[in-house]
């Protein structure tokens, strides 16, 4: 028999957490801060054992103090069983694999919210729509959790916003009623393509925005990059069936001017480093966290000719990833396409 939720039983409800990187970590930790008692599966016994016993992920969100009602394990079963929502934050590339081991845990009547942010690149499906697979749910018990967050800004209790979708209404005011806190306020959203697309591309013109700044071309260069890049993401949603809206909130140029602007940006932070010279085989050996836009770029580019989208600053940026294109010529490339009116949809 299936569980009533009701939106007053979110106070009371039994959350796990799918994943302990930086994002993982301070939702998880917001989540406990506010009441819950959370089980968190973490990868790694060394990071368990550290939020354990310091109540600190030195790997992932170093220097913040994690609550007591934070429960580290790496027995993923352990984090599924009897829960009410499971929140899931691994990186989109390990997202099916994860969903494997999830698949007979879950209950069928059981939340599940993806804030992991990326195109599957085999099959060229959002995270929300691997879980439905993997995992059998309907999408009403699936939602999506996107905005402009950093996570240790959320962590640090910056004021934040952000929106979650839901095919179900009722399903997404559960989630935002779980969330909600004075420093992290939730919306809610029903165009959940519309959001996922909105905060997996724009990972992928904030590797653009990162070159740019790292040729230090100028602001006029990152302000025009930006909006075209809005305009790429939101071709290519309305072609996939999302609400123009979406693109002109939270989930769409909100995320991708926090992610094409901020210092704390992984995506950003390899695309300067591209501008500025760099090999991406000699950017990835420095880092400890995935910058999802380098794997993502492939399935938008594929995704984008599925789609008979044009996108060029997106096939850009996969030709400098993976076809060794120099990021001068990429721009030269941009600047001299054929000229047309800027709201032609092209």
């Amino acid at each position: 028999m299936k569980r009533a939720f009701s939106v007053d039983r979110a106070a009371g409800m039994h959350i796990g957490v799918v994943g302990a990187g930086s994002w993982g970590t301070a939702l998880a930790n917001l989540l406990a801060q506010k009441g819950y008692r959370i089980d968190l599966w973490v990868y790694e016994p060394e990071v368990r054992d550290s939020i354990e016993k310091e109540r600190e992920n030195p790997v992932f969100l170093p220097g913040i103090r994690l609550s007591e009602n934070l429960f580290p394990t790496c027995d993923l079963k352990t984090v599924l069983l009897g829960k009410d929502l499971v929140l899931v934050v691994v990186p989109s590339h390990v997202m099916r694999t994860t969903a494997m081991r999830m698949a007979g845990c879950i209950a069928p009547d059981t939340i599940v919210v993806s804030a992991s942010k990326g195109i599957e690149n085999d099959t060229l499906m959002t995270m929300t729509q691997v879980l439905a697979e993997t995992l059998g749910l309907p999408g009403d018990r699936l939602a999506v959790l996107s905005g402009p967050s950093f996570a240790r800004e959320v962590a640090n209790h910056v004021p934040t916003l952000v929106t979650v979708a839901s095919r179900s209404i009722h399903t997404a005011t559960i989630v935002q009623h779980v969330f909600a806190t004075p420093s992290f306020r939730v919306y809610t959203n029903t165009d959940v393509i519309g959001v996922e697309l909105g905060g997996s591309v724009k990972n992928v013109i904030a590797i653009a925005a990162g070159i740019i700044d790292g040729m230090a071309l100028g602001l006029d260069t990152r302000a025009a990059l930006i909006t075209r890049g809005l305009a790429e993401i939101r071709r290519l949603g309305l072609k996939m069936g999302a609400n123009p809206h979406t693109f002109a909130g939270l989930a769409g140029v909100g995320d991708l001017i926090l992610t094409c602007t901020g210092e704390l940006s992984r995506n950003h932070t390899v695309g300067k480093k591209l501008g500025q010279g760099m090999q991406l085989t000699e950017i990835l050996s420095e880092m400890k966290m995935v910058a999802e836009g380098i794997k993502t770029s492939r399935s938008v580019v594929a995704l984008a000719r599925k789609m008979d989208v044009e996108m060029p600053i997106s096939t850009e940026v996969y030709n400098i990833l993976y076809e060794n294109a120099s990021p001068k010529d990429a721009l030269f490339r941009l600047m001299t396409r054929d000229l047309k009116p800027e709201y032609d949809e092209a």
